[in-house]
This record gives structure tokens, C-alpha cells and sequence, in this order.
């Protein structure tokens, strides 16, 4: 499967989220929570979906504020921004929703340092529109959360024949625990992201991204003033434009058939009269 899209659009930039630059499965950023919160697929979109919350804000925020943000306090600001939103997180997911917040533990205050939201406010925000830093936002987001859902939703099916808390084996299944631990979790990261880099290898799916310059523009329409003409309106128009045609003087009409003959001047007559005489 091959798609373009235009370099620096939103389309593009929430694509590349998910598929080109997939920090999961492709560039392999954020691995300390996707190891160890997706023993479950609900703890995994729950880590990923805050994590997306925290990613486009911050990305709105530093991209309002990058041209009053000097360049060796740029790391320290970046800090303190992700830490105040990372914070709001935190007590809303204790007040309403105690369960996530038992699944995350102590990796939901780690969002600050997660290198996803830093790289991004860095190498993105920092440097380009507010529009475009808050669907890069989005779209890493995106791309983070549904790769620690597949890798939660894998490991609680083959550790507990479950899904989202929803028995679907058998009671025949037999579970495999390993994949509820740790070294469950590295066996499909590395499946999953050898998976992905099979799918692009061989050109099963494949995000191309043009220039802006590239395409070509499509004409513009002329506008109408919205008013219907009707068909005598039409016919009588194209009746006054061939009668003005018929009244413009042809070419030939100009030239004079005749040229005038130059007159006889005075003096000339004078001298003839004179001859006249003498003879």
C-alpha cells in the first residue's frame, strides 16, 4: 500500500505518526512504559492516551511561546511545561479513575521525562506553526497509544485469555505467563517492530511526502454573481452583439476609391495666361 501526502500537512503529520515515524515500533522512544505499564490492554491505552493529552498540549504551548523562548533555557522550560500538565493528569486520573491510576503507578509522574514528548517539543514545536505542532501532537500520540494497546491486548490473550477484562479462550486455553512478565514484554516489541519494518522493506506500507512545490495547483473557477440568466436574455444578448458587428465599417470602406487629383496653383495660371498672349 503507497500513499502520498504533502510534506508539512496535516494529513501527513498524523500519518507519520502512526506509520513512518511510529515512536514504538519504529523509532523505538518511550520502550520504559511500553515494557513495563501493557500488562493489560487497558493499562496500555491508558498510559498512551494520557500520554497523548500531554504531547499536544505541550506541543501547543511551546509552539505559541518558541520565539520568546531563548535557546539555552529551552530544555529546563520544556521541563517545567510537560511537568504542569503531566501534574493536571495525575490528579484527575486519582480522582476519577483510581483503577488506571493503580495500573500506572509510579510511570505516570515518568511522562515528564518521557523522551517522546521531549523529542517532539524539541525537534517539532520548536520549529514550526501551531497548527502543525498540535496534529504532530495528535498523531505521535496516536501512534504511541495503539502500539502499546496491540502490545497489551497480545500479552493479556496469550497470559490470561483475556482482553480488556473480557474472557475470550476457552476454558480449554492453556495460558503461557511468561507473557504477563517482563521478558513477555520484549517478545512482541520485538515482534511487533520486526513486523513493521517487514511491511515497509517491501513496500507493503509505504508513506511517501511530496513537496508543497510539486503540486500543481488546480485553476480557479470563475465566481458568478449567483443571478440566473434566462434563455430569451441569452438569445437577445447574442442578437445585439452581431447588429454592432454589422455596423463597424469594413476595412475596405475606408480606402477612398478615387485619389483627388492635386490643384493648379495660381502662379501657374498666371504664366499659361502670359504664353497665351505672346502668341
Amino acid at each position: 500500500m503507497r500513499m502520498k501526502f504533502v510534506k508539512d500537512s496535516v494529513p501527513e503529520r498524523m500519518i507519520n505518526g502512526l506509520f513512518n515515524e511510529n515512536p514504538t515500533l519504529v523509532m523505538l522512544l518511550g520502550l520504559c512504559p511500553a515494557l513495563a505499564v501493557t500488562t493489560s490492554a487497558l493499562s496500555g491505552a491508558g498510559m498512551g492516551l494520557v500520554t497523548l493529552i500531554v504531547l499536544t498540549l505541550t506541543n501547543l504551548f511551546i509552539s505559541l511561546f518558541r520565539k520568546y523562548i531563548k535557546e539555552r533555557f529551552r530544555t529546563p522550560v520544556y521541563i517545567i511545561i510537560i511537568a504542569i500538565f503531566v501534574t493536571i493528569a495525575e490528579i484527575v486520573i486519582k480522582a476519577y479513575f483510581p483503577y488506571l491510576d493503580n495500573a500506572l503507578g509510579i510511570y505516570l509522574p515518568l511522562i515528564v521525562l518521557n523522551c517522546i514528548v521531549m523529542n517532539r517539543a524539541k525537534e517539532y514545536a520548536a520549529n514550526n506553526n501551531v497548527l502543525l505542532s498540535v496534529f504532530d501532537g495528535i498523531g505521535m500520540g496516536l501512534g504511541f497509544t495503539l502500539a502499546l494497546m496491540l502490545i497489551g491486548s497480545i500479552r493479556e490473550i496469550k497470559g490470561a485469555g483475556e482482553i480488556f477484562g473480557f474472557k475470550v479462550m476457552p476454558d480449554s486455553y492453556v495460558t503461557a505467563d511468561i507473557f504477563v512478565l517482563a521478558p513477555g514484554a520484549f517478545f512482541v516489541l520485538a515482534i511487533l517492530a520486526a513486523i513493521m519494518n517487514k511491511l515497509k522493506a517491501n513496500n507493503l506500507l509505504t508513506i511517501e511526502t511530496i513537496d508543497s512545490s510539486e503540486v500543481v495547483p488546480k485553476p480557479k473557477k470563475e465566481k458568478s454573481d449567483g443571478k440566473k440568466v434566462s434563455l430569451k436574455e441569452k438569445l437577445a444578448s447574442a442578437k445585439e452583439k452581431k447588429a454592432k458587428a454589422k455596423e463597424k465599417p469594413s476595412p475596405s470602406e475606408d480606402i477612398p476609391k478615387e485619389a483627388k487629383t492635386p490643384s493648379v496653383t495660381e502662379s501657374q495660371a498666371a504664366e499659361e495666361n502670359k504664353e497665351v498672349k505672346n502668341d
